[in-house]
């Protein structure tokens, strides 16, 4: 039984996303149970669009939990283990001071034992902690206003959770979080806290090394199968040099004996090449949706050229303003740049004609046919002399995809008329 336990009190980034897809398949791999429990105690920061941010991502990632609450639903729960510590002496209730002068307020103490508690992390070994440097430390503001470590003890004990998964900032948290569980008397789960995230540098990631919430990704075209492949190898990986992995092959090998005490470093072009592999497998309904989106329809010729082209499908709005604009828009052909170097402009609409001539005779209309047809011609009269106009024909830029695969995309009847244009440009 695991636990993804986040608070809502921001965005879902991918430190969190990665530490619920390590509790997912550390959970699907045992035949357990994956919970997600929305840690909101802190009521001031809490706020509902950022649980909903949570949802959404998890998601978006396949991340189906077995069970869903939240911690401001069991008030109840949490008083009724106040109670109990207080009156066996285990906490106490303590005036403390606030800001404003001369006012006290009182809060609810553990009553800390004292010693060294030690507990061996599955991914570190070893730990311990002298726990008589943290004191008596508060535990709720009052029995109905629980803090984290109580609200967090009483949840895993109650939830059954065997088995705590999170990042390796929450080790100085685990001694209070034992102390308390010895306190009511519950099971130890086992604890493996997972590297952190790290930029390039090898500091934290933050904003500035580029989008980290997991909403900006999904907004820039990323798929949720590449998203999710990349995060479990942050960190984790099963051995040998196969990098693509689907979830159900992820549920089967995932161990967390093959996990990094290092810190794992993000790397935004390692992620673009997991896109870009997920996208070459199976992205075509992706890359459709995106063509639609921008009012182009996604004829087979065109989905397979921007597949091999693009990282994320946000990129295809950049091409179709770019390299790939002829698709929306006929080319407005100059003369001078239909002519290819030392040519001529009789010699260009000549070949154009020839072109026009073989298109037009055709019966399978595709790339690959349309290479068989008229490369002999282009080899014999000068590859550039004639490839030259007939792409400038098509797109009128100096930069796009071959003529053969741009003819395919137009279709033959668009590039009939635009090879019939650019001749009356030339003989004008």
């Amino acid at each position: 039984m695991t636990r993804f336990a986040p608070s809502p009190t921001g965005v879902l980034h991918i430190g969190g996303a990665r530490s619920a897809l390590f509790n997912y398949l550390f959970a699907k791999k045992h035949g357990g149970k994956f919970i997600l429990r929305i840690e909101d105690t802190d009521k001031e920061r809490s706020k509902k669009e950022f649980e909903d941010d949570i949802v959404e991502g998890l998601s978006w990632l396949g991340l189906e939990w077995d069970e869903r609450y939240r911690q401001s639903e069991r008030t109840d729960v949490y008083k009724k283990y106040l109670k109990k510590l207080v009156d066996e002496g285990k906490a106490y209730v303590s005036k403390e001071e606030v800001k404003k002068e001369g006012e006290r307020e009182e809060v609810i103490r553990f009553r800390n034992p004292g010693g060294t508690v030690t507990f061996d992390d599955l991914i570190r070994g070893e730990i311990s902690f002298d726990t008589a440097e943290l004191k008596d430390f508060i535990i709720a503001k009052s029995l109905e206003e629980p803090l984290y470590h109580l609200a967090v003890v009483v949840d895993d004990h109650e939830s059954g959770i065997t088995h705590v998964i999170r990042g390796e900032d929450h080790i100085s948290n685990t001694p209070r979080q034992i102390l308390l569980l010895e306190a009511i008397g519950a099971k130890r789960p086992a604890y493996a806290h997972i590297p952190l995230i790290l930029a390039p540098d090898r500091s934290k990631l933050s904003k500035r090394h580029g989008a980290v919430a997991l909403t900006e990704f999904k907004k820039e075209g990323y798929l949720p199968e590449a998203m999710v492949n990349y995060l479990a190898l942050l960190g984790w990986n099963p051995g040998g040099e196969e990098e693509l992995f689907p979830m159900e092959r992820l549920v089967g090998l995932f161990d967390l004996g093959k996990a990094q005490k290092g810190g794992a470093v993000f790397n935004i072009e390692k992620l673009k090449w997991f896109n870009r592999e997920y996208l070459k497998e199976g992205g075509e309904g992706k890359i459709k949706e995106a063509l639609e989106a921008q009012g182009v329809r996604a004829t087979l010729p065109l989905v397979a050229a921007l597949r091999e082209r693009i990282n994320t499908t946000h990129d295809i709005a950049r091409l179709l303003e770019g390299e790939f604009s002829f698709v929306r828009e006929k080319p407005a052909c100059k003369k001078e740049k239909l002519v290819w170097k030392e040519t001529s402009a009789s010699d260009a609409a000549k070949h154009l004609e020839a072109i026009a001539e073989k298109i037009g005779s055709m019966k399978k209309f595709d790339a690959a046919a349309l290479t068989e047809s008229v490369m002999p011609y282009a080899e014999e009269h000068g590859r550039g002399a004639v490839l030259w106009p007939f792409r400038f024909a098509l797109t009128g830029k100096d930069k796009s995809p071959d003529p053969f695969t741009v003819a395919a995309i137009i279709g033959k009847d668009e590039a009939l008329a635009r090879l019939g244009d650019a001749v009356q440009t030339l003989n004008a």
